[in-house]
């Protein structure tokens, strides 16, 4: 009775199976269930639909995106029994031995664990006699790029000319570690990292398959995890149900992966917008109090700002991955906001190790997010920083503005005091004027009035001389032009409608007619005139006189006048001479009265 009891006990059910992993069960079989590498399948297919085979391939990428079944599969439609195909049966005995490994000619062999010259000296023994079983014989070489240098050149001769019943396929997540002299043997073909969105597809599908109930946030997080690998996909999935009971929830999901609650960044979001140093404190205190990663919640913001710079220029929609929240913050955050940001996240997350400690880090991550804002025009709450003790001065126009001369710089400065003896000095770099000889095409250049005005006090009539007010418009900006003052130094004045307050421009890059640039500089011209004005802008090539063309043309001329300075000065003929040297033409810089910064 004991001995009858104890082969019950032991007894295993004829039906029951062990579990295969997802990602051996869901290898694809055929070209036609690979996901995502419709380039590779396409040559492939064409090639041995019209008989037209190479003898070595390469495929290169990184982990998990389909190498080692691509091979699979093209020895498979190789050696089909129903003939050279791209569709393989999958039933013969040639497609099913090559599926579980047994079939004698096709030969895998890890390159790893088998680099030396002897190993690869005793695969190429072997190729010159005929197939076993099958129509050809391929050989499989994984990881090529770990094969030491004598094993590639033992297998050069070889893998050029071998002989007509072998295929060689090479697989690398390396290719720059591969000898130029076996890639030019070879038919390469790059398979790319999946989309998140296609891998969650994917996953979605396998799941229905499997019968398994799942969110589908949750497997958009997976899908970013496997960062483009559809195995590492699987695996993730495999231990997400086995993490949930069964289920695959979002919730359980971030736990197992430890990402951060998508709602968290939006929290962030807000916070940031609203300028909500309070809020954003408590936000840091909340993920502690969950247990959130820090570093991985910044990098995750970082990502979640890069998707919405990209639905700001229209790169995405609502199709992809978080194109729906990133389309609807794209209108709400400002584009120089969004850049700063950026970059103060992705270096926050790097220094966060040397915060004292990981929350500390965070929090001030966040207030620095807040602190380091950009000034910008019109906003609800304008930063300390826009309060100017005095209105920014318009400069006169070049004939009015003597230049800047090394052996004057005394009578300069007089002649400014002379000039202006009412007006106190101003620290910045003065507008740049028109020059001298100005395009017929803006005559009211020419006739501008030589005499600084303030720009609080300036004219809301606009007088034709687009030049002088970019110039102003600039100079206003105090340090802090950005795109906005390259618009204005780089734009040509097409035409201006008084009845309507329509400036219409020309911009020589399309960077600089971007919506939300026009609109910054449209709230410029509205603080220069005192009321509503219209920007109209056209991309092409500029001809006209711009502040650019202006400052670049002075800068020309003091450089040629500091030259002419120091080649005609007597002290400095005399240096030449008793010394035998030279001047370097790159080492003379005109001189600039004292304050004005260099441009």
């Amino acid at each position: 009775m004991p001995t009858a009891m104890a082969t019950a006990n032991l007894s295993v059910s004829p039906s029951a199976k062990p579990h295969q992993a997802l990602a051996r069960t869901w290898r694809p079989r055929d070209f036609q269930s690979l996901v995502g590498q419709e380039h590779v399948v396409r040559a492939l297919s064409h090639a041995l639909d019209t008989g037209r085979l190479h003898h070595a391939y390469l495929f290169t990428g990184t982990r998990g995106v389909g190498k080692t079944t691509v091979s699979r599969i093209l020895a498979r439609a190789l050696n089909c029994e129903t003939g050279v195909s791209s569709r393989p049966c999958g039933q013969c005995g040639a497609c099913v031995a090559i599926e579980q490994g047994r079939f004698p000619d096709y030969v895998e062999m890890d390159a790893a664990s088998n680099r030396g010259v002897e190993e690869m000296a005793q695969l190429l023994e072997q190729v010159v006699y005929s197939p076993v079983s099958g129509r050809y014989k391929v050989y499989m070489i994984d990881e090529v790029h770990m094969l030491s240098g004598h094993a590639f050149n033992a297998m050069l001769k070889t893998l050029e000319e071998p002989p007509a019943h072998v295929v060689f396929i090479l697989a690398t997540t390396d290719p720059r570690k591969v000898p130029v002299t076996v890639l030019s043997r070879c038919l390469q073909f790059n398979l790319k990292n999946l989309p998140p969105v296609l891998i969650a597809r994917h996953l979605a599908t396998v799941l229905e398959a499997e019968s398994v109930p799942f969110e589908p946030g949750a497997l958009a997080q997976i899908g970013r995890a496997a960062a483009g690998s559809m195995r590492d996909a699987l695996s993730l999935l495999d231990q997400a149900i086995a993490h949930g009971g069964g289920r695959i929830e979002e919730s359980a999901v971030r736990e197992m992966l430890g990402v951060v609650d998508r709602r968290d960044l939006e929290r962030l979001l807000e916070a940031l917008v609203a300028g909500d140093g309070r809020a954003l404190v408590m936000l840091a205190d909340d993920m502690l109090s969950g247990n959130a990663p820090f570093e991985r919640a910044l990098l995750d913001f970082a990502a979640l700002l890069q998707r919405i710079a990209l639905a700001q220029v229209g790169a995405i929609t609502a199709d992809d991955d978080d194109g729906a929240l990133a389309l609807g913050w794209a209108p709400r955050v400002d584009a120089l906001e969004l850049q700063v940001w950026y970059q103060i996240a992705i270096h926050g997350a790097r220094d966060l190790p040397l915060a004292p400690d990981a929350h500390a880090g965070f929090s001030m991550v966040l207030l620095r997010l807040l602190a380091f804002r950009p000034e910008s025009e019109g906003g609800a709450a304008p930063q300390p920083a826009l309060a100017r003790p005095a209105a920014p001065m318009v400069a006169a126009p070049i004939a009015a503005a003597p230049m800047a001369r090394p052996t004057a710089a005394p009578s300069l400065a007089s002649s400014s005091a002379s000039q202006v003896p009412a007006v106190p000095p101003v620290p910045t770099r003065p507008a740049f004027p028109a020059p001298e000889s100005a395009p017929t095409a803006s005559p009211a250049i020419a006739t501008a009035p030589a005499v600084l005005v303030p720009a609080a006090a300036a004219t809301t009539a606009f007088d034709g001389d687009w030049t002088s007010l970019a110039a102003a418009v600039t100079a206003g900006l105090q340090g802090r032009a950005g795109l906005v003052g390259q618009f204005m130094q780089q734009s040509e004045l097409l035409g201006f409608d008084a009845a309507t307050d329509t400036f219409s421009l020309r911009v020589p890059v399309r960077p600089l007619a971007e919506p939300a640039l026009i609109g910054k500089v449209r709230e410029r011209l509205a603080h220069h005139f005192g009321r509503p004005m219209k920007v109209a802008v056209d991309v092409g090539t500029v001809r006209g006189t711009t502040v650019a063309a202006v400052r670049n043309r002075e800068q020309a001329q003091a450089n040629a006048q500091a030259h002419a300075n120091i080649e005609g000065d007597a002290f400095v003929q005399t240096l030449l001479t008793s010394f035998d040297g030279t001047i370097l033409p790159e080492s003379i810089q005109p001189l600039r009265p004292t304050g004005e910064p260099t441009p």
